[in-house]
Protein backbone atom coordinates (compact mmCIF):
# COMPACT_ATOMS: atom_id res chain seq x y z
CA UNK A 1 0.00 0.00 0.00
CA UNK A 2 1.19 3.65 -0.52
CA UNK A 3 1.39 6.23 1.84
CA UNK A 4 -1.85 7.80 0.93
CA UNK A 5 -3.23 4.84 1.40
CA UNK A 6 -2.03 4.24 4.70
CA UNK A 7 -3.37 7.41 6.27
CA UNK A 8 -6.94 6.97 4.45
CA UNK A 9 -6.87 3.83 6.40
CA UNK A 10 -5.95 5.06 9.30
CA UNK A 11 -8.39 7.94 9.16
CA UNK A 12 -11.65 4.87 8.27
CA UNK A 13 -11.73 5.42 4.78
CA UNK A 14 -12.03 2.55 3.73
CA UNK A 15 -14.87 -0.01 2.27
CA UNK A 16 -14.55 -3.57 1.88
CA UNK A 17 -18.22 -4.39 0.30
CA UNK A 18 -17.96 -6.50 -2.85
CA UNK A 19 -14.03 -7.21 -1.70
CA UNK A 20 -12.79 -10.46 -2.78
CA UNK A 21 -8.78 -12.13 -3.12
CA UNK A 22 -7.55 -14.17 -5.80
CA UNK A 23 -4.31 -15.77 -6.45
CA UNK A 24 -2.38 -14.99 -9.71
CA UNK A 25 -0.48 -17.85 -12.04
CA UNK A 26 2.70 -16.81 -9.83
CA UNK A 27 1.08 -17.86 -5.96
CA UNK A 28 0.65 -14.20 -5.11
CA UNK A 29 -2.60 -13.21 -3.03
CA UNK A 30 -4.43 -9.60 -4.55
CA UNK A 31 -6.88 -7.55 -2.89
CA UNK A 32 -9.85 -6.49 -5.67
CA UNK A 33 -12.94 -4.27 -5.28
CA UNK A 34 -11.65 -2.99 -1.85
CA UNK A 35 -12.16 1.26 -2.35
CA UNK A 36 -9.95 3.21 -0.24
CA UNK A 37 -11.02 6.88 -0.52
CA UNK A 38 -8.49 9.15 -1.59
CA UNK A 39 -6.63 10.94 1.28
CA UNK A 40 -7.84 14.53 1.92
CA UNK A 41 -4.08 16.14 1.96
CA UNK A 42 -2.63 14.05 -0.69
CA UNK A 43 -1.62 15.62 -3.54
CA UNK A 44 -1.59 14.60 -7.43
CA UNK A 45 0.55 11.54 -5.76
CA UNK A 46 -2.64 10.41 -4.24
CA UNK A 47 -3.37 6.59 -5.37
CA UNK A 48 -6.30 5.39 -6.89
CA UNK A 49 -9.60 4.14 -4.85
CA UNK A 50 -9.92 1.30 -6.93
CA UNK A 51 -6.88 -0.96 -7.28
CA UNK A 52 -5.31 -4.49 -6.82
CA UNK A 53 -3.59 -4.88 -3.66
CA UNK A 54 -0.56 -7.30 -3.40
CA UNK A 55 -1.20 -8.99 0.12
CA UNK A 56 1.67 -10.64 2.13
CA UNK A 57 0.85 -14.32 3.03
CA UNK A 58 2.83 -17.06 3.70
CA UNK A 59 3.36 -19.92 1.06
CA UNK A 60 1.23 -22.60 3.23
CA UNK A 61 -1.62 -20.17 3.52
CA UNK A 62 -1.43 -19.24 -0.35
CA UNK A 63 -1.52 -23.09 -0.78
CA UNK A 64 -4.12 -23.30 1.64
CA UNK A 65 -6.26 -20.81 -0.20
CA UNK A 66 -5.64 -21.86 -3.90
CA UNK A 67 -7.12 -25.61 -2.54
CA UNK A 68 -10.31 -24.04 -1.03
CA UNK A 69 -10.78 -21.58 -4.16
CA UNK A 70 -10.37 -24.40 -6.37
CA UNK A 71 -13.68 -25.96 -5.24
CA UNK A 72 -16.80 -25.06 -7.21
CA UNK A 73 -18.76 -22.28 -5.58
CA UNK A 74 -16.36 -21.10 -3.05
CA UNK A 75 -14.31 -17.55 -3.30
CA UNK A 76 -12.59 -15.94 -0.47
CA UNK A 77 -13.82 -12.64 0.67
CA UNK A 78 -12.51 -9.78 3.13
CA UNK A 79 -13.97 -9.44 5.62
CA UNK A 80 -12.14 -6.33 7.69
CA UNK A 81 -9.11 -4.59 8.17
CA UNK A 82 -7.00 -4.03 11.17
CA UNK A 83 -4.21 -1.81 13.07
CA UNK A 84 -1.44 -4.28 14.49
CA UNK A 85 1.45 -2.07 15.23
CA UNK A 86 2.93 -0.68 12.03
CA UNK A 87 1.00 -3.95 9.96
CA UNK A 88 -2.32 -3.51 8.10
CA UNK A 89 -3.85 -6.57 8.33
CA UNK A 90 -6.93 -8.09 6.59
CA UNK A 91 -9.13 -10.32 8.29
CA UNK A 92 -10.29 -12.85 4.89
CA UNK A 93 -12.65 -15.79 5.05
CA UNK A 94 -13.82 -18.34 2.31
CA UNK A 95 -17.78 -18.10 1.01
CA UNK A 96 -20.19 -20.17 -0.92
CA UNK A 97 -22.17 -17.83 -3.01
CA UNK A 98 -25.82 -18.29 -2.94
CA UNK A 99 -27.91 -20.97 -4.51
CA UNK A 100 -30.51 -19.87 -6.68
CA UNK A 101 -33.24 -21.31 -4.59
CA UNK A 102 -31.86 -19.48 -1.35
CA UNK A 103 -31.85 -16.13 -3.20
CA UNK A 104 -35.50 -16.52 -3.53
CA UNK A 105 -36.00 -17.43 -0.10
CA UNK A 106 -34.36 -14.77 1.40
CA UNK A 107 -36.45 -11.81 -1.01
CA UNK A 108 -39.38 -13.54 0.19
CA UNK A 109 -38.49 -13.20 3.86
CA UNK A 110 -37.26 -9.46 2.82
CA UNK A 111 -40.58 -9.13 1.37
CA UNK A 112 -42.37 -10.20 4.29
CA UNK A 113 -40.19 -7.83 6.40
CA UNK A 114 -40.99 -4.86 4.65
CA UNK A 115 -44.99 -5.63 4.37
CA UNK A 116 -44.86 -5.99 8.50
CA UNK A 117 -42.91 -2.99 8.96
CA UNK A 118 -45.55 -1.44 6.40
CA UNK A 119 -48.77 -2.15 8.52
CA UNK A 120 -46.91 -1.18 11.58
CA UNK A 121 -46.39 2.25 10.36
CA UNK A 122 -49.67 2.25 8.96
CA UNK A 123 -51.13 1.47 12.73
CA UNK A 124 -49.22 3.56 14.45
CA UNK A 125 -50.66 6.45 12.01
CA UNK A 126 -54.02 5.57 12.55
CA UNK A 127 -53.98 5.61 16.69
Amino acid sequence: MTGTEVKAARDGKVNLDGGWVTIDQFGEAYLFDAHITKYSHGNQMNHEERRPRKLLMHKREIIKLTQRIQEKGLTVVALSMYFKDSWIKLEIGVARGKKAHDKRESSKERDANRDIQRAMRDRRGRD
